[in-house]
Order: C-alpha cells, then structure tokens, then sequence
C-alpha cells in the first residue's frame, strides 16, 4: 500500500507527519496524521491511535491536542485519522446538519444506501489504517493502544471492547457511551444500520457490556461544563454498567471544563502516561 506525503514538520525531537492514500475500504482518498518520536535506527515504538468527534478531521488532535511533548517522552507513535470518507460523490446529511454523514461517520461500516459503499470506518480504523501504519512506520504491531472524543470515543470504547487481544489500553475524552440512547448516536445508528436496533448493539460501549464483552479497564475524563454533557454524553451510564460486569473505571469528572481542545489539552498528557505505562508493561 503507497502512501503520499502531504507535509512533515519536525516537533519536539520527532516528525509530525501528514499523509493520503487511496482507501480500499472507503473507496475515497483519505488523510490521516502521524508523529513519530525521536527513536533509534532500528527500533519498533508503541502506537497509540486516536479518534476523533463529530465534524472533525485528522486535523483538529493534529493542530490542538498538544501530544507531542508527551509521545517524544514516552516514545509513543500518535496516529489521527479523519472521521469519515469525503469527497465530491460522498453522500451527506440530506440538511447538511453536522451530526451525520460528512465528518460523523461514527466509526461504523454502514449498511443502508447510499451510505454503504463509502461509509466503512470501522474497517479502515480497525483494519486497513493499522496495517497501512505499521507498513510505512516503526511501529509494534503487537502494543497498540487507543483513545477519542465525543464521537471518537465511542469508537475508542466500541473498538477496544470488540477487540480484547489486540488494544492493550483504550480511554476516552467526554465519550458518547450509550449511542442508542442518545439523539446523536438514534440519528447515526439508524442512518448507518437501518431501524433494526440490535444491529446497534455492537457500536454501543454500554450495551456492548451488557451483552458481555469485556476490556481490563478504561479510564475516561469529561468536563462538568461541556454543553452535551446530559443529553449525548452520560457517563453514568457507563459507571453503571461497569460497576455491573465488573471492570474498572478511572472516571474523572474535570471542574469547569467543557467540550472543547481546551479541555482534551489539558488532560491529553495524563492519558499518553497511562497508556505508556501499559504498552510498556
């Protein structure tokens, strides 16, 4: 699989990179971006992958989530794709609404039309992105880990807990734990998959536990001031559901902080420490 570069800039010791490559799964060109740490000539270096929220592409961690310092530290590779196929024959929200279609692909393979022919996240960040990555980068295959935002993490949660062998550590800023309860996650589910709601089971952190799938422990930050707190978000929910099957919970309500970089900046080194200690361990 080739890759193009779009631009290098060196940070911190290490190379922040921005790459395009024609996708098998999305059937469009996608860019995604990644930092790699000051590391010696041979060496395999741990990869954190992260995803990110609704009407965000690779850009927004890239320019905002101040990771670099961390991952030069710690000796972590950081990869940030976009969050949806584009392109001029990319179906939309019909309204144009931000919640659905062009940057919202929810981390799902789509199924409805027009949807289904270019809406495969899940594949590409699952699949084809990490073999592309570990293809052109020096990475560990075997020490991956994974966090999001909003509608990142819940594909972080979804991904880690549909993929036990494979993450050794997944957290999350401010996720949407319960998609099918919520009106962001009603509006994709049903976009993507169509009405039939057990389809839904398997994109959903909390009915995923329910069903019994099982991750060591997670760790999630969310801000007592983020404007979707309430409505989309409901970390209680998950509290609940993993004092029920039994799997820690590092949940950490932040004070005064809302949705925004502001807050994933403030906490993104706490997360990197965390997941260094355990792609190390």
């Amino acid at each position: 699989m080739t890759i193009q570069t779009v631009s290098q800039n060196k940070s911190h010791g290490g190379m922040q990179g921005v790459y395009k490559h024609a996708s098998r799964e999305t059937r469009t060109d996608m860019t995604f971006s990644v930092f790699v740490p000051p590391h010696g000539k041979d060496a395999k270096l741990p990869v954190v992958f992260y995803l990110s929220g609704l009407t965000c592409t690779h850009a927004n961690v890239t320019e905002k989530g101040e990771y670099r310092r961390a991952c030069s530290e710690l000796g972590l590779v950081f990869v940030a794709p976009d969050t949806s196929p584009r392109g001029a024959d990319v179906p939309g929200d019909p309204k144009n609404a931000y919640d659905f279609g062009l940057g919202a692909g929810f981390y799902v393979d789509a199924t409805e039309p027009p949807f289904a022919k270019n809406y495969r996240m899940w594949s590409y960040v699952t699949d084809e992105l990490p073999k592309l990555v570990a293809e052109h980068f020096p990475v560990d295959p075997s020490r991956q880990s994974v966090l999001g935002h909003s509608m990142g993490g819940h594909g972080a949660l979804t991904v880690a807990l549909r993929n036990r062998d494979r993450y050794r550590a997944a957290s999350a800023f401010a996720p949407i734990v319960a998609p099918s309860q919520v009106p962001w996650g009603i509006k994709a589910l049903g976009g993507y998959l169509g009405d039939e709601k057990q389809a839904w089971r398997k994109h959903d952190t909390v009915a995923l536990i329910e069903d019994g799938a099982r991750f060591p422990e997670f760790l999630v930050d969310y801000g007592d001031a983020d404007q979707f707190l309430n409505e989309q978000l409901r970390p209680e929910l998950l509290k609940t559901a993993c004092e029920k099957a039994n799997i820690p919970l590092t949940l950490r309500r932040q004070s005064g902080y809302d949705h925004s970089y502001y807050f994933i900046s403030t906490f993104m080194g706490d997360h990197l420490h965390w997941h260094a200690t355990r792609l190390k361990s």
